[in-house]
């Protein structure tokens, strides 16, 4: 298994897999650290999963999906209702 998320100090490096849990409301996996000992990253920010087919079409070019961006303007909808004191349209 290799570390992904690119500000994480073990970018690039491999480690040996131990197991996968849904802790405290997140996916982790466990894997055998630099020192021998057993530690825990999330999920994502590991290569664990296979790559979104969305991502690699996008190529870069496109750093969000439409359904992810149709759920942030909902939330915002919802927010903005819930100030205001109003209703949803």
């Amino acid at each position: 298994m290799r570390v992904t998320h690119r500000f994480h100090p073990w970018f690039g490096k491999e480690f040996a897999f131990v197991d996968r849990r849904h802790t405290w409301d997140e996916d982790r996996v466990s894997m055998v650290g630099e020192d021998g000992a057993v530690t825990s990253l999330p999920a994502a920010w590991t290569d664990i999963d296979p790559v979104d087919p969305f991502v690699v079409m996008a190529a870069g070019r496109c750093p969000f999906r439409i359904t992810d961006l149709l759920a942030v303007a909902d939330h915002l909808d919802a927010l903005k209702v819930r100030d205001v004191g109003g209703s949803a349209p």
